[in-house]
């Protein structure tokens, strides 16, 4: 074609036109991209396309070199695979220094049931969707289909499982995918977490067998990881009620955070094997369970491809349904001799917390511990394992393990949330907010979007950003200052996804009913409350706590004070006393009182007062109109004053969303 003055501006027309076609087509696939998300189905794809924008947004995505152990950097896609096998070979295989045992235990032989269809029902229930399938290619949502086309097939596999003792051979590989940790060294293998994809199928076998095995083997009250009617919520409070009352009690508390190295990589199998029989499991499911470990293989999906196949000869399945039970049979066993009660020995898993108060004993009950650990093939970590002291005084000195200093800190951060030793939560709320922008950085590609309808990011921000804020709050006493640096916080958040600045002058209330989300301190009271109704619906346990109204009773009674007996978790024991406060002092407390002059509902306490002290009463306490949700149930009077202790709220459910 000739470079002609008509030619070009043909071609500048043409290209104008080509243009806006591209715009065009463009535009509808985003409007129909927008109208799938705001649909139901479309949510999945929601949460899919801001984990790409996240990951779009990061300066490396993949790294396809890595440094060998002497700091040499690979290049080569051989070079790099032999790296990762060499790593996870050397990591899965190799086993701490441990003593042989001498004593045997005896095995229990009875006959096993068949496996029933409800079971089978019930494990596929337990199953989650959209998780990344194993060797196999089989994902659990082929079962979800079948329903009970799939009920009927799978009792009867397992069936077969059961009775030869050997599950199918394509269930013993396994595919392990490196996950940087997000710190450290990018080309260091050992900043890289493994994370074992599993066949399905044998996930659902291990879901049955673990359910049979939960009804057989009785774990300890000190372990919380992994427990049903427990969570991590039940182990932080427990630690903190007790920090906060030696704090106000001035005497001194001593804690030892116990670290493992490498504990579910470091399970010696003969332990395993041993620790079950002698927690009274079935001959027939050690076997069983035995067979799952045998002749397993993996291999490691890296940037660069799959390396070679390699055995996987000690310790647990990492990514297997019954790994955790396991590991609490193991502990429970090693640990029998060496645990105190709840809350001097807390367990969450293998993150074991050992109290005392005072210093030698803390150091004496650690060198316990190290001992039953190390000489059954575990090691405690000399680095990681870290102490700290409530109410230290001058000359107070350290701890040490077999001869090493421990770490001594002013805080630690237990089961995600921080604890201070000065019994504070400041540090905690920061934290907190530092959580919730992380979150919120994740899925601000979708925040940000004004092309997405509020009602998504309303859902969006819900599940991401303020779960993260929450975590934890339900055990800590916030004051108006810390409630405030929350909501602060989150008001940031929601005028960057309305795309509003403070220019503009536009009121908060606005922000939050535009956004319709509530206030964040009426989050923390409603996640409170709820966990506080989860703790009194459960059976009823050893210990109670005694929950102490407000201040404001005792300057209506002067010579009285009100107390609230309530069931809570089987770690608060010892006295530890609960004092919660309302929301608004000046009115609910009235009203109780009001019920507590009338003595309503009132009968004899079955328990003697205690010599010295005042009567009690225990009764039925109706909840007063505009009382608020107490969540109570019975009322004590006795004729003494209690001294005052730090507030810990039940609050009025809020009407937000």
């Amino acid at each position: 074609m000739d470079r002609t003055e008509e030619n070009r501006q043909e071609y500048k027309e043409l290209q104008r036109r080509v243009k806006r076609e591209v715009s065009k087509a463009k535009q509808k696939a985003y409007d129909e991209l927008y109208t799938r998300l705001d649909t139901r189905e479309g949510e999945k794809d929601l949460y899919r396309l801001a984990r790409q924008r996240d990951r779009d947004g990061k300066d490396v995505q993949q790294v396809r070199v890595i440094k060998d152990r002497d700091g040499r950097v690979l290049t080569s896609e051989e070079s790099v695979q032999r790296r990762w096998k060499e790593y996870f070979e050397e990591l899965m295989n190799e086993e701490n220094e441990r003593e042989k045992r001498v004593e045997g235990v005896n095995s229990v032989e009875q006959k096993v049931d068949k496996i029933r269809k409800d079971e089978v029902r019930k494990a596929l229930k337990r199953m989650k969707s959209g998780k990344a399938v194993g060797p196999d290619d089989i994902p659990v949502e082929v079962w979800k289909c079948l329903v009970e086309a799939a009920v009927e097939f799978l009792a009867s596999l397992f069936n077969r499982v059961l009775k030869s003792e050997r599950m199918p051979e394509e269930w013993r590989r396994s595919v392990i995918v490196p996950i940087f940790k997000n710190k450290g060294d990018v080309q260091s293998c050992s900043n890289y977490r493994g994370i074992k994809l599993m066949s399905h199928t044998m996930k659902l076998w291990e879901r049955v067998v673990e359910a049979r095995l939960r009804k057989v083997v009785e774990i300890c009250e000190q372990q919380y990881g992994f427990m049903p009617r427990k969570s991590t919520t039940d182990a932080i409070f427990a630690l903190r009620i007790l920090i906060e009352k030696y704090r106000d009690g001035q005497r001194e508390l001593h804690c030892v955070f116990v670290d493992l190295e490498e504990v579910y990589n470091r399970v010696p199998r003969e332990e395993l094997w041993y620790c079950m029989r002698k927690s009274g499991v079935a001959e027939k499911y050690v076997r069983v369970v035995q067979d799952m470990y045998e002749r397993s293989r993996t291999v490691v999906r890296c940037a660069v491809g799959q390396t070679e196949e390699f055995k996987v000869e000690v310790g647990l399945h990492q990514g297997s349904a019954l790994s955790p039970f396991l590991f609490a049979i193991v502990m429970d066993q090693l640990s029998e001799e060496v645990r105190q009660e709840s809350p001097w020995t807390m367990m969450f898993a293998d993150d074991i917390v050992i109290c005392s108060e005072s210093r030698e004993q803390v150091e004496e009950n650690l060198e316990r511990w190290r001992f039953a650990l190390e000489r059954r093939g575990m090691k405690v970590s000399r680095s990681k394992t870290e102490y700290m002291c409530v109410n230290e005084r001058e000359g107070s000195g350290t701890v040490r393990l077999q001869g090493e200093e421990v770490k001594k800190v002013q805080e630690f951060k237990y089961l995600g949330s921080t604890v201070q030793s000065n019994g504070e939560c400041g540090k905690e709320v920061k934290k907190r907010v530092q959580a919730g922008w992380n979150g919120w950085r994740k899925v601000s590609g979708v925040l940000c979007d004004q092309k997405i309808s509020a009602r998504i990011k309303r859902k969006v921000y819900r599940t991401v950003v303020r779960p993260a804020m929450l975590y934890g709050l339900e055990t800590v006493s916030l004051r108006k200052r810390q409630e405030s640096e929350l909501e602060v916080a989150e008001l940031k958040m929601l005028r960057f996804s309305l795309g509003v600045t403070r220019l503009d002058r536009i009121r908060n209330e606005y922000i939050r009913g535009t956004a319709h989300v509530g206030r964040l301190g009426d989050k923390v009271r409603e996640a409170r409350l709820r966990w506080f109704g989860h703790v009194q619906r459960r059976e009823k346990c050893r210990g109670q706590a005694t929950v102490t109204q407000t201040p404001a009773v005792k300057s209506a009674l002067p010579e009285e004070t009100v107390t609230i007996n309530c069931r809570t978790s089987p770690a608060v024991y010892n006295n530890n006393y609960l004092h919660w406060y309302q929301q608004k002092p000046g009115e609910a407390p009235k009203l109780l009182i009001k019920y507590v002059n009338q003595r309503l509902s009132v009968t004899p306490s079955p328990r003697p007062a205690p010599e010295g002290r005042g009567p009690r009463r225990h009764g039925r306490l109706p909840l007063p109109r505009g009382a608020g949700l107490w969540g109570c149930i019975a009322w004590k009077v006795s004729g003494r004053l209690g001294s005052r202790m730090s507030s810990r709220g039940i609050h009025e459910r809020s009407s937000g969303p």
